[in-house]
């Protein structure tokens, strides 16, 4: 019996690790009567941190992504320029890059696994890796009633381009290695899920997730065991019913968002036809996603890598996306411009909401990058800019540069995200350190 589980000291459920309490059958666990649930460490005074990120295919202007010096005084390159507002806010990351994405040298095998750091499968074969948002919806998400959000604003292509699968170009987030996580492209039905009174609440209790686990264990220890066991689980049912009571009540004096319903009407049906206002609405569901603390996590796709956009309400309706990206004229650096945008659009929303004595800004990292630097395929770095300081966790204000070091995998970027949401991994992708931002 001991051999049999000398390595289960604990009941495991969906993103929970329940220590149990001694027990004869199992002298091998110790005296353990603490109980954690994973990736909720943080006091329920103190309001939770967000994640998302934006995703803009194709890359950016080879000479205007740029950023240096610290703070205010911040000097930032034109396709950066209306981020300016948030320069004690921003972390500018140079030199990170994705091994992986670098084996295939087209757009699809360089956006596949940009959130997971995993190798792909080619010859139209769809295989990744979990991505890092849908890891952390496995355990930080589940106490909101969407685990993840992910949004994007062109449809996704499930054509094959030089021997790789154009699914990879079209999501970047997976939930598993053979499942991209479906895109939300409708902005009312990305509504619909956020408040729709229908769809079940994602955070079931700490008891409930371990059921299955326990009822596996129960059928193994003596009888007496059994009754310390069924007592144990009882006290801790009873203790979670009465925490729910007392929310009813009002007794309960943690965190609370600063809405409880939405604060705009519900978006019309379909897909708005002016990319603009497609754009905008996504922005304002994420927001008001993470405002009402219906969700934590969210993506945003705003286009395709091989992109196929066009651009009129920025008088630029000649080449689609992709075709611009080849170029480092002036019309592909009105795209990027309008691509930032819609960071500094949601980050000046997130700041406007006060959380104790931080903005939500403050308690969210507001990722933007790309999979390659440039539209000719660069992956050797790649561009990332994060707004926000997760909490504390993050400095913000600093341009940081990695280029030439050792260690520069952007999976070390998601290990430090990880870290900030309570969630500690010793690995990820290649990666087996974070980096330090504070």
């Amino acid at each position: 019996m001991q051999n049999q589980f000398s390595r289960r000291t604990f009941l495991r459920g969906l993103g929970v690790t329940m220590a149990l309490p001694w027990m004869e059958s199992l002298a091998v666990w110790g005296d353990q009567t603490t109980a954690k649930v994973s990736g909720f460490a943080k006091q329920s005074s103190e309001a939770p941190v967000r994640l998302a990120v934006l995703f803009a295919g194709n890359g950016f202007h080879s000479k205007e992504w740029w950023a240096k010096g610290e703070g205010k005084n911040m000097e930032l390159g034109q396709v950066l320029a209306p981020l300016a507002d948030f320069r004690e806010k921003l972390t500018f990351i140079r030199g990170l890059y994705n091994s992986e994405a670098l084996k295939g040298n087209i757009h699809s095998s360089q956006t596949g696994n940009l959130l997971s750091g995993a190798p792909l499968a080619a010859g139209g074969e769809i295989h990744s890796g979990t991505s890092v948002d849908q890891l952390l919806a496995q355990t930080y998400g589940r106490s909101t009633k969407v685990p993840s959000l992910v949004l994007g604003c062109e449809q996704s292509n499930p054509s094959v381009h030089k021997n790789y699968s154009m699914i990879y170009s079209s999501h970047i987030s997976w939930s598993s290695p053979t499942t991209p996580t479906p895109l939300e492209l409708y902005p009312a039905l990305a509504f619909d899920r956020l408040f729709k009174d229908e769809v079940q609440r994602g955070d079931k209790s700490v008891l409930d997730a371990v059921l299955d686990d326990a009822s596996s264990l129960r059928s193994q220890i003596s009888s007496a065991d059994q009754r310390k066991l069924d007592e144990y689980l009882d006290s801790v049912r009873d203790v979670e019913q009465r925490i729910q009571r007392a929310g009813q009540r009002g007794e309960l004096q943690g965190w609370r968002p600063t809405l409880d319903k939405p604060n705009m009407p519900r978006p019309a049906d379909g897909i708005p036809q002016n990319i603009s206002e497609h754009m905008k609405l996504m922005c304002d569901i994420l927001v008001l996603g993470f405002q009402t603390d219906a969700t934590r996590i969210c993506t945003l796709k705003l286009n395709n890598d091989h992109s196929s956009l066009r651009f009129p309400h920025l008088n630029v309706d000649y080449m689609i996306h992709h075709l611009l990206s080849h170029s480092d004229g002036a019309d592909w650096l009105k795209v990027n411009q309008f691509f930032t945008e819609q960071l500094g659009y949601i980050a000046r929303k997130l700041d406007a909401i006060q959380e104790g004595e931080r903005t939500a800004l403050d308690n969210s990292m507001l990722m933007f990058c790309s999979s390659m630097m440039t539209g000719h395929h660069d992956a050797s770095q790649l561009p990332v800019v994060m707004l926000g300081r997760g909490g504390g966790k993050i400095a913000g204000g600093k341009a940081y540069d990695f280029m030439g070091q050792s260690n520069r995998q952007i999976c070390r970027l998601y290990l430090t995200m990880m870290d900030a949401m309570g969630v500690k991994l010793e690995k990820f992708g290649d990666a087996t350190a974070p980096l330090s931002l504070s």
